[in-house]
């Protein structure tokens, strides 16, 4: 399916974009918890980032360097996002420290992270600075990690630069063991930015006004509120993410107090407010002028914003503000949006036959329309042999448009291994009906959880040593639940022969509970043993996470009737060469 044309961007560059914005009087506000606001405007916002370039110049900072930054929601992240645009420089915005117990893992992930960009230098915050020690020992960027304060005054520079070359390396929120740097010319966040202001567009000579609590360094909070609004320009209402989840009336007090007309978050979102929000921290609030309650960064939950929508309805809000969207952090951020002015559009699909057989037929399971393409942007959905599949049967989801990835950044194999022809392999799988696209899982190993990315392997390495679980034979999944909001984490794990009787399975389901909640902050929604063997596996021995989440969504994972001696001793010389393997014994 094809989008509607795309008009030509109104600049070329994200620089044109911020020194465009300087004469509009809009700009950004700032929200802390007691609701105390402080309003930066963009022409001085523009000032700022141009004398932060000229200290990251005179610092020995060149045009195409990568420089990363490791901020809260804060005016040090806008100087700093800004400052290394100017000065001709490639911003990696990297995700501060959230847990101080799982710091040691963080550390390891953010100096990857580093690593995998040749940042040469990080700027970050005092506060976070003091914590970034020893990831910062590990990636050794060449100029070290600085606070704002440190760089100096260089003077004012801004540099000129190509639409073709390098604006912005993202990264997917959460840790990552094998990261992947998604590389946007300027060209690509220009025509994302101009198919958002076709898509939400100016109301008369009134910008749309938005409000939002998602995290600057995860691209819908960056490119979606942020970037949009300086390309509008309009007003953006920045609320630190932490503060939103310790209180959530925060976020819609905040948009009845600026009468703003768009906000976007994920489903958890949404059904966290539901379930907190208390009538009087509303009091006299009027949630009437949200006309883009945007949805998506996770699987949308029809569900969730039903809930929502029935609970703040006495609020003035209208249900038919809601409006799911699909997108990747590879596409820039937007594939396809739902129209405005309507209700939620949800099909019932029988989950056992979406799995096994790919035909979406009718069923119990809810999955929500995301919509058509935006403009400029071509989705199919293909088979396995890359035919184009018609409606109502799943397969692979591509993406093509001018909004694409570059590539991910210095890595040719993993580029190659996902766009071919202009076209990006998303790995997430739907279908089509009525024209409009329906996401229903992913073949991508990755697991989202409250809108955050996590790799199956944070799961899985916890239950290591784990009596009973066989060591190599757990599989960490993400699934939706029926009657649940959001996508939640399944753990499939193969229970060592003749470890006890079936009446321990409780004690064993506790235990990996424990474990993966100490070693990762989440808890498991469905836990499932099974005997030795059942996992799927490649004729390498591989596990096959996306082939065992099909059977177990299909009711095909039952532990078999009788495994023979022999394919117990072959599944457990597998399972010990992959372990000598990955203890760096290849001889084992």
């Amino acid at each position: 399916m094809n989008g509607p044309p795309l008009p030509r961007p109104k600049h070329r560059t994200v620089n044109e974009t911020l020194a465009a914005s300087a004469t509009s009087g809009a700009g950004l506000t700032f929200v802390d918890l007691t609701e105390r606001e402080t309003f930066h405007p963009y022409e001085e916002i523009h000032e700022r980032a141009r004398r932060t370039a000229g200290a990251l110049r005179a610092r020995g900072i060149a045009p195409g360097d990568r420089v990363a930054l490791v901020f809260p929601t804060s005016p040090a992240f806008v100087d700093c996002f800004f400052g290394i645009l100017l000065a001709g420089a490639v911003p990696v915005p990297l995700y501060p420290p959230v847990r101080l117990g799982r710091l040691a893992e963080y550390l390891v992930a953010t100096s990857r992270m580093i690593v995998a960009v040749g940042a040469r230098l990080v700027l970050a915050d005092a506060a976070t600075r003091r914590l970034l020690g020893k990831a910062i020992e590990a990636s050794r960027p060449a100029l070290g990690c600085l606070t704002p304060e440190e760089l100096g005054d260089g003077g004012e520079l801004e540099v000129g630069v190509e639409a073709d070359g390098l604006g912005l390396i993202q990264f997917s929120s959460g840790s990552t063991a094998d990261p992947r740097p998604v590389a946007l010319t300027h060209a690509s966040l220009m025509a994302q930015l101009e198919a958002l202001r076709v898509l939400l567009p100016a109301e008369g000579v009134v910008p749309q006004k938005g409000v939002s609590w998602l995290p600057l360094y995860h691209d819908m909070g960056l490119i979606g509120c942020l970037l949009q609004a300086v390309y509008y320009p309009g007003p953006l209402v920045l609320i630190p993410p932490e503060l939103f989840l310790a209180r959530p009336a925060l976020w819609l007090r905040a948009i009845s107090r600026h009468r703003a007309t768009i906000s976007v978050a994920p489903s958890f979102a949404y059904a966290l407010c539901a379930r907190k929000v208390r009538d009087e921290e509303l009091s006299g609030a009027d949630l009437s002028s949200w006309r883009h309650a945007l949805c998506g960064a996770e699987p949308v939950s029809p569900d969730a914003l039903d809930h929502f929508a029935r609970r703040f309805e006495p609020f003035g809000f209208d249900r038919r503000s809601l409006r799911p969207v699909y997108g990747l952090a590879e596409a820039a951020l937007a594939v396809t949006f739902t129209s405005g002015g309507r209700e939620v559009r949800s099909l019932h699909v029988d989950p056992v036959r979406l799995a096994a057989a790919g035909e979406a037929v009718d069923g119990t399971r809810a999955i929500a329309s995301v919509g058509t393409p935006v403009p400029g942007t071509d989705v199919e959905v293909r088979d396995p042999d890359g035919r184009v599949l018609e409606e109502r049967r799943v397969g692979r989801i591509f993406v093509r448009g001018p909004s694409m990835m570059a590539g991910y950044f210095e890595q040719a194999a993993a580029t190659a291994s996902v766009l071919a022809g202009g076209w990006l392999d998303t790995g997430d799988l739907g279908f089509f009906a009525d024209g409009e696209l329906y996401v229903c899982g992913r073949e991508k190993n990755v697991v989202v959880i409250r809108g955050a990315n996590h790799q199956p392997q944070e799961f899985e390495e916890a239950l290591t040593g784990l009596e009973p679980v066989r060591t190599g034979c757990a599989v960490a999944l993400g699934f939706v639940p029926d009657g649940e909001d959001g996508e939640q984490l399944l753990v499939l794990a193969e229970r060592v022969r003749g470890s006890g009787p079936a009446a321990d399975d409780s004690l064993v389901v506790d235990a990996i509970c424990r474990a993966i909640l100490a070693r990762t902050g989440i808890r498991p929604h469905t836990v499932r043993l099974l005997a030795p063997g059942t996992i799927p596996r490649t004729s390498s021995g591989k596990l096959r996470r996306g082939e065992a989440l099909r059977r177990f969504l299909a009711g095909e994972l039952d532990p078999p009737a009788k495994v023979s001696r022999l394919r117990i001793l072959l599944e457990v010389l597998r399972s010990a060469v992959a372990f000598g393997r990955v203890r760096g014994n290849p001889g084992s």
